[in-house]
């Protein structure tokens, strides 16, 4: 049985995929591949952050060209039968499948992990060429070189997670830099090649920055239009997801709106927005909306780009932590976990990591699901100053708004100037939404806060419907050198206690309904708060 070459892995793993009550059909790429195998010696690295289906996809490509089983029961039913090729294509390739981040648990130094991939791949290839004689001290790339010219045979290789090998703890810079001395020796210039496909996390760049890999063509999500739909869901593919989970669930616990919510926020580089596609099939397996982006750790991960170089990045997370876009200098090449100091290599790095989302010169943290890792990192961590003492005072800042306390309201909000000079200084109602939104923190525990939802007749800086029955809702307008009355005018006259409506229909009645007005005058460096209580809803 082969470990790499034309094995029965990809076939059975992708099989498990198709027969999932929650498959989606991306056959679609292999379309843009075909021409690419029948070029000859050509070379793509597709690179997206964990999660985003890079192994699905390599063992689906795997299983439809590779020679080891007899893929028809798998594909005649899909979009890539429609294809003109379709059939003269597969199954009719010696592929050879690496996943370079199984690592044995024992192993100790890179040597032992390479030789145990070159020494199982030469054993494929002496196993499936008996007839040609072979050089037992050659590299791998002879043994391939010396079955071409005696067979005419071509190989297309996967490769997943090309990058894997970097993150091993026993790898060293002079490791890495024959590592990418092997690849090169095995796939640049070789006329055994029909195709090779790479995928990981990290580009080529990062790691490469002479001739070594510069024969691929590397296509980042936020640097290519070109794959863009092909890793992630767009909105039509969760659409129909949706729609098999309403059939096929008793009680519904997942709502559309909620998918959107939790999992969305990622763009194509044409603006197009993609799901997360692991955490959106778990929620639907699960029946439950939560945290499955990553199954241990983000919290950590996260904050070790930020503490790179705190006083250069908190700012902009506050803002974005309220739900801002904040413009930043993508550096692909900067993806790397040592080194990063500007606020534009940490960004970059935490796009190409996927805890950002990036689009049009802009970052954000993309939905629900990241934005919580986010809200317990700034919850724990002090040294991030202001931001965290705000975060940390949430409850009490609740707790008064509640009891109609604006005392201590203004107090907690003042509380940013006494501690040190904030680094929002209030230019727009963006900085003060910054500010209040950590002031309210705590508040997500108990409640759902939207932001600039629309409601009545114009579009509230804050909601927050209560999870609880009966507990009450608030509606939260900020103000920039206006008055607190003029907030809570605005919100009056503007009805945007109507969007308590669809609560009361559905018997899920709220308290009393808040409005609450914060302002900031620039000018004398004050907040001021206003509480009232609206009159109940009619409908």
């Amino acid at each position: 049985m082969s470990m790499y070459l034309n094995n029965a892995e990809s076939f059975a793993l992708y099989q498990s995929q198709v027969r999932s009550p929650y498959f989606v059909d991306k056959t679609r790429i292999l379309s843009e591949l075909i021409p690419l195998v029948d070029l000859g010696n050509q070379h793509i690295c597709i690179t997206r952050p964990r999660r985003f289906g890079k192994t699905v996809m390599a063992n689906m490509i795997g299983a439809f060209f590779g020679k080891g089983v007899d893929a028809r029961c798998l594909f005649d039913t899909l979009e890539i039968a429609k294809i003109k090729g379709y059939r003269e294509h597969l199954n009719q390739y010696n592929v050879i499948s690496i996943d370079f981040s199984v690592i044995d648990d024992d192993c100790k130094s890179y040597k032992e992990y390479m030789d145990t991939i070159k020494l199982c791949l030469k054993e494929d290839l002496y196993h499936a060429y008996p007839e040609v004689k072979f050089r037992r001290e050659g590299m791998v790339s002879e043994d391939l070189r010396r079955i071409f010219q005696q067979t005419g045979d071509q190989f297309l290789f996967v490769l997943d997670e090309w990058d894997a090998i970097f993150y091993a703890p026993f790898v060293t810079e002079a490791d890495k830099r024959s590592y990418l001395l092997f690849l090169k020796g095995l796939l640049k210039d070789k006329a055994y090649t029909a195709l090779t496909f790479m995928t990981g996390i990290l580009p080529i760049a990062k790691y490469s920055s002479g001739s070594e890999l510069n024969m691929f063509l590397e296509y980042t999500m936020p640097g290519e239009a070109r794959f863009s739909k092909d890793y992630g869901f767009t909105e039509d593919e969760v659409d129909a997801l949706y729609h098999r989970y309403k059939e096929r669930t008793d009680e519904l616990r997942v709502t559309r709106e909620g998918l959107r919510e939790w999992y969305d926020g990622y763009s194509t580089k044409m603006g197009e927005k993609i799901y997360n596609p692991r955490s959106v099939v778990t929620a639907l397996t699960n029946n439950n909306l939560g945290n499955y982006w990553t199954s241990s750790g983000p919290y950590d991960e996260i904050f070790y780009y930020i503490q790179q170089n705190i006083d250069d990045v908190r700012g902009d997370l506050a803002l974005m932590a309220a739900g801002e876009s904040v413009p930043v200098k993508i550096r692909e090449y900067a993806a790397t976990s040592m080194h990063l100091s500007t606020k534009d290599e940490i960004f970059s790095a935490m796009v190409v990591y996927g805890f950002l989302s990036y689009y049009d010169g802009t970052v954000r943290i993309p939905n629900k699901e990241l934005m919580n890792h986010f809200y317990e990192m700034i919850q724990k961590e002090n040294s991030l100053g202001y931001i965290n003492c705000l975060a940390r005072e949430s409850g009490r800042m609740l707790e008064a708004t509640l009891e109609g306390d604006t005392e201590t309201m203004m107090e907690i909000l003042e509380y940013v100037h006494h501690t040190e000079t904030p680094i929002l200084h209030y230019n727009n109602e963006a900085e003060l939404s910054a500010i209040v939104n950590l002031a309210y923190l705590s508040a997500r525990d108990k409640y759902r806060v939207e932001r600039e939802d629309k409601a009545g007749t114009g579009y509230v800086d804050f909601i927050f419907y209560p999870d609880r029955r009966g507990d009450d809702g608030i509606i939260l307008e900020l103000k920039v050198d206006h008055t607190p009355e003029e907030a809570i005018e605005q919100i009056k006259e503007k009805r945007y206690a109507m969007k308590f409506a669809d609560n009361v229909r559905r018997k899920k009645q709220v308290g009393r309904i808040l409005a609450v007005g914060i302002s900031y005058d620039r000018e004398t460096k004050k907040h001021q708060c206003k509480i009232e209580v609206l009159p109940p809803l009619e409908v």
